[in-house]
């Protein structure tokens, strides 16, 4: 009986040491497969467990505080309120006269005489130069109120209307208003156009006012006879 024993323990333990190298062997056959396939899953990015990429543009640093889970909406650029323009009342253009305003011209001017009585006595002027002799404008085209005024201080002057209108005609009346009548001086001007004026057209008209001057004849003729002073027309 005791011849029997060793034989029966060294197959005990033989049996003992293959199971623990089938457990081993399992083991290992196990771990080779998980291996392997952590590794296909590797390979064909199939592992459950592995977490998706995500763009680290905007990823906070390491240690920072995780962001707030609410959305921080974009910021556009703000754009001021349009401002509706305020029309401005227009102003009403104030009416003007369409009639164009009569430029000054000096009584001492041929200017404002009749395009007749100018023309005539620019070429006596220039006549006369040629003789020696000046002819300077006294009095030509008179405005109503200044002939008025002379009318007014000829009346004082000689205390009547009747008396004062054989010097000084009323507006209404007067040729110099009208720009038909023209006073020249000094006296050798005076004389001269006397002589030679009706070769121009211009003549004498009042014996009492040697240096009043009209157009009363065509150039070259003759002048009429002089009147011995004005008269105002009966209205």
């Amino acid at each position: 009986m005791t011849g029997n024993l060793p034989p029966r323990r060294s197959g005990v333990v033989r049996t003992r040491l293959l199971s623990v190298i089938g457990v081993v062997g399992v083991g290992a056959v196990a771990g080779s497969l998980l291996l392997w396939h952590a590794q296909v899953g590797d390979f064909l990015g199939l592992a459950a467990d592995k977490e998706p990429v995500v763009s680290t543009v905007s990823a906070p640093a390491i240690g920072a505080p995780p962001a707030s889970s609410t959305p921080t909406p974009s910021r556009r650029p703000t754009r001021p309120p349009s401002t509706t323009p305020t029309k401005t009342p227009s102003s009403t253009p104030t009416k003007t006269s369409t009639k164009e305003s009569t430029p000054v011209v000096r009584e001492e001017s041929i200017n404002g005489l009749s395009p007749k009585l100018k023309a005539r006595l620019k070429k006596a002027m220039a006549a006369a130069k040629a003789d020696g002799i000046t002819i300077s404008i006294t009095s030509a085209r008179r405005s109503a109120s200044k002939q008025q005024r002379l009318l007014n201080a000829a009346i004082k002057k000689y205390g009547s209307y009747k008396v004062a209108t054989r010097w000084v005609l009323p507006p209404k009346y007067s040729a110099h208003v009208q720009g038909k009548a023209v006073d020249i001086g000094p006296a050798a001007a005076m004389t001269w156009l006397n002589k030679n004026g009706w070769r121009y057209g211009v003549c004498r008209r009042y014996d009492n006012e040697p240096w009043h001057f009209e157009a009363l004849t065509a150039p070259g003729t003759k002048c009429p006879p002089r009147e011995p002073h004005a008269v105002a027309k009966a209205d």
